[in-house]
């Protein structure tokens, strides 16, 4: 998967944080914590219909298996927490890596510069990067000076 179809999926693993891991785990937990409420019951009709023997059977098997979808509950939350960080640290990754050197940018910036010429795309481009020094150097001007200065209390 690659491009539009990946950022999408990221996008939807990052809201949600589903993946095969926590839809199976989350599975195995619902089919446990049935078969608990299945032995509990079935522990609690015995214990009123007979009072002994099979009793202590139906109560741990019932813990077993509650104990069992508590163990794959715990799992599958965490597996969800590992997805949504895993796609949100993905998700940074694309938008700060730019690949200005992959050969079909680099190919259509060739182009580009052939087609319109190289002096003016050189003063376009210088420009450009006076537009954008004077936009950091406007937009710096709001925030407040930042206090690294405090003297800090340390004892």
């Amino acid at each position: 998967m690659s491009g539009w179809l990946r950022h999408f999926a990221l996008n939807v693993q990052l809201r949600i944080g589903w993946s095969g891991a926590f839809v199976i785990l989350a599975i195995i937990a619902a089919i446990a914590s049935t078969v608990a409420m299945v032995f509990l019951l079935l522990a609690a009709f015995i214990w009123l219909a007979d009072r002994y023997d099979a009793l202590i059977a139906g109560v741990v098997l019932g813990c077993l298996f509650a104990a069992i979808a508590l163990i794959t509950l715990v799992a599958c939350l965490m597996t969800r927490l590992r997805n949504i960080e895993r796609a949100r640290l993905e998700l940074v990754a694309r938008r700060s890596n730019t690949n200005w050197l992959d050969p079909k940018l680099m190919a259509m910036g060739l182009q580009i510069g052939q087609t319109i010429g190289w002096r003016k795309l050189a003063s376009l481009a210088a420009v450009g990067l006076l537009a954008a020094g004077l936009a950091r150097e406007w937009s710096g001007h709001d925030k407040p000076p930042a206090e690294d200065d405090a003297p800090s209390s340390e004892s």
